[in-house]
């Protein structure tokens, strides 16, 4: 290894370092207040309230995927796709709300952790696992 290159850092945190985290977190606010003011016109969007759990930041914080949750789950692939139809605007409003180099490309995802977690749920809720955790209390 030359002197003149830096070690690759790896992220100390598995959401990425703490700048991507409190970028992203930022990003999160500026899209939930959008959605949440109704400055998005599409009907779509306007016909559904849309949770913004999660917005994770690429390294070089040119990239950010958005993750989303229509309430109760309905239309979220409509829902997804009205998000990407809007994006170049929705992007500009980023750009101005928080103060960044490059305002980012936005990605929207379905946020599955909603469905993940109730499948765990039900997992613990059931006979199999009722029935072995009674045999582990004799």
């Amino acid at each position: 290894m030359s002197r003149n290159k830096k070690p690759q850092r790896e992220s100390a945190s598995p959401g990425g370092s703490q700048r991507q985290l409190r970028v992203g977190e930022l990003i999160r606010h500026a899209i939930a207040e959008m959605l949440t003011r109704g400055d998005v016109h599409d009907p779509v969007i306007e016909g559904h309230l849309i949770t913004v759990p999660e917005v994770r930041m690429s390294p070089d914080l040119r990239l950010a995927t958005v993750y989303v949750m229509p309430m109760g789950g309905r239309d979220a692939a409509e829902v997804v796709a009205a998000l990407e139809r809007n994006k170049k605007y929705m992007r500009g409003e980023v750009a101005h709300a928080v103060n960044l180099k490059f305002a980012p490309d936005l990605r929207f995802h379905i946020d599955d952790r909603f469905a993940e977690a109730e499948r765990i749920d039900k997992l613990l809720r059931s006979p199999q696992v009722a029935r072995d955790l009674e045999k582990d209390d004799e």
